[in-house]
């Protein structure tokens, strides 16, 4: 890695900063994947993450007397890395959730669109502060959350709904293994 000594102190603060974004982003994923149960998922994550980590450490030690720029860079890219590996987490969505809908009158009607887009739901009468409402609960992946509430909304503009992820759960049953996920146009 001589050739890395070679360079100038700012292309090499860039890398640094590149390096930790990267490794922070991926420690955010390893922490995901470890609070999820996927453990050869965690393991991969953090074999690179760590790998990443001493390259960039490797290189603010060794030439931090030359510049403290190499120390900020250092900082910017942990702090970056965070905002990054959140938005990285949102994008991948890992997970289920729990969905909670509430209709005042389009509860049956919305609870029929999703069951024939594949999406296993379940519905309970209500009785809200101007009467009877519907609420429907369904329980799906994370990144199919979004396309459900969209076809829901397509229905009832006005429905209230509450999301909440699922930390434990039963694998089996209709609720959360569906034998399709058409929302997404998963089979």
């Amino acid at each position: 890695m001589d050739f890395i000594n070679q360079l100038p102190v700012w292309l090499v603060a860039i890398a640094i900063f590149a390096l930790r974004i990267v490794d922070v982003s991926l420690g955010t994923m390893r922490t995901i994947a470890v609070v999820h149960g996927r453990m050869w998922l965690s393991v991969g994550l953090g074999f690179f993450e760590i790998l990443i980590w001493l390259v960039a450490i490797a290189q603010v030690i060794t030439r931090l007397n030359e510049s403290l720029l190499l120390m900020l860079a250092y900082a910017g890219g942990f702090a970056a890395g965070n905002a990054a590996g959140i938005a990285l987490e949102r994008l991948v969505a890992l997970g289920s959730c729990v969905v909670r809908i509430v209709s005042m009158d389009r509860g049956e009607e919305i609870a029929e669109s999703l069951r024939e887009l594949g999406q296993g739901v379940t519905t309970f009468r209500g009785l809200g502060r101007d009467g009877p409402r519907t609420l429907i609960y369904a329980i799906c992946r994370r990144s199919d959350l979004h396309p459900l509430i969209e076809a829901a909304r397509d229905i009832d503009p006005r429905l209230f709904y509450s999301v909440e992820r699922v930390t434990e759960g039963s694998r089996v049953g209709p609720l959360v293994h569906h034998a399709s996920w058409n929302i997404l146009g998963r089979k």
